[in-house]
């Protein structure tokens, strides 16, 4: 199985995912289940169908989970001597060069993107753009709207 970069933050959440799920889902579920039994007919409980369901669920989350960690190389970018380059982990600064508009992003793993945090997947074309790219550099970016021109304004390894 292939590695999958993720950062030191992204794997601690993952973690204590998996944590909850384990310790406060999957027993809250048994009992759902055991108390739907007690109630008797099994093949008219609306309530015994959603525990299972649910069951189904969690039991399908920490798999995938677990499976997601077992494959992950965790880089912490501060730790890794990037000569002043954009990779894997760093934050950026930008300015969109026709407006103007100053934006910080941070390249993650995929399942640590959230664009409204200013966590980029690095699978992204804004990722993609900046990767290798310095300080002072322009990143064009393919963008839906059409090409986005960024220039690079610091590079932080946090």
């Amino acid at each position: 199985m292939a590695t999958i970069p993720i950062t030191k933050r992204g794997s601690e959440l993952l973690k204590a995912e998996l944590h909850r799920l384990k310790t406060v889902d999957r027993p809250w579920v048994i009992g759902a289940i055991a108390e739907a039994r007690a109630q008797g007919d099994l093949s008219e409980n609306a309530e015994y169908e959603a525990a299972k369901d649910r069951q189904g669920f969690i039991e399908g989350r920490i798999q995938e989970v677990e499976g997601k960690l077992s494959a992950a190389q965790v880089i912490d970018p501060a730790a890794v001597d990037a000569g002043g380059r954009v990779i894997f982990g760093a934050t950026v600064d930008l300015e969109e060069e026709s407006s103007g508009e100053k934006v910080t992003y941070q390249i993650v793993g995929e399942d640590e993107a959230d664009l409204k945090l200013g966590l980029v997947n690095i699978s992204s074309p804004i990722a993609r753009a900046l990767i290798g790219k310095e300080e002072g550099d322009m990143a064009v970016v393919q963008a839906p709207g059409g090409a986005k021109s960024y220039e690079i304004l610091a590079i932080r390894y946090e």
